[in-house]
């Protein structure tokens, strides 16, 4: 690490951030890695450890590096990304925050599935597999899914190619955790077809299914919340439900002009 303290238009202690975060990308840190005691980058930095301790916490508050007492402070999961950088959490109107997410995960998510489509690599694959299985399994056996869920889509925009598209997941994971609490998990079977679609997509290589299917499955998602919204509002359904005896037949009868209402 360089010695700072060069730029005086910037607090010394954002100057050690810096240089922390441009040695985790010099040395290529990942995931879970430990960086040098605050001591030793104190001694090479030619600055107090003080310092040095008010450069971690800046990095922690920006989910850069985790601190754990006594063992040191080491490189987060997803560095720099944090888990509610819009600040959803504070937005009280759920059931439009659930479907605005919706709205603009209809924006990105396809295109990001197409681009799946096209890069994902056979372990990218693998991995989706996995957690479709995981989450069928959970679903048949009444176990809750929802943690599959958020990692499948996540999975899908690394799988992308896109740098940008994985920083997008805390949108694409909130809108996953509204819309199935807010809905009570209530497109189960839905959820198998359409994960299992976009899955299938992907492993042919077929980008145009693979958009047509994340378009689907976020279309159903959001009818369902149109229709939720309407008998809350104690609208009528905008069609009546097929009576199951009509589903039933194996043939439809000959049509009949229906009665005239006076």
């Amino acid at each position: 690490m360089e010695t700072a303290g060069c730029d005086s238009s910037r607090p010394l202690a954002e100057q050690v951030a810096q240089r922390i975060k441009d040695y985790i990308l010099e040395e290529k840190l990942k995931s879970g890695d430990k960086l040098p005691t605050e001591t030793a980058i104190a001694r090479e930095m030619g600055v107090a450890r003080s310092t040095v301790r008010e450069a971690i916490k800046r990095l922690e508050s920006q989910n850069i590096l985790t601190v754990r007492h006594g063992a040191g402070s080491f490189v987060t999961d997803q560095p720099g990304l944090a888990d509610d950088p819009l600040g959803l959490d504070f937005i009280e109107d759920k059931e439009r925050l659930a479907f605005d997410l919706l709205e603009v995960r209809n924006i990105i998510e396809p295109a990001i599935a197409a681009l799946a489509a096209r890069h994902a690599t056979p372990e990218d694959i693998a991995e989706m597999e996995s957690l479709y299985n995981l989450m069928e399994y959970h679903i048949l056996h009444g176990q809750d899914y929802l943690n599959e869920d958020m990692k499948f889509h996540r999975t899908i925009a690394r799988a992308s190619g896109n740098l940008v598209a994985p920083q997008l997941a805390p949108i694409i994971t909130a809108s996953v955790e509204v819309f199935t609490e807010g809905t009570h998990r209530t497109l189960l079977q839905e959820t198998l077809d359409t994960h299992k679609a976009v899955l299938e997509a992907i492993k042919c290589g077929d980008s145009t299914w693979a958009r047509d299917a994340m378009t689907l499955h976020l279309s159903h998602n959001r009818d369902l919340y149109r229709k939720m919204h309407r008998a809350r509002s104690g609208e009528p359904p905008l069609a009546p439900k097929v009576p199951e005896w009509v589903l039933q037949l194996k043939e439809l009868a000959k049509p009949e002009e229906p009665e005239e209402k006076e």
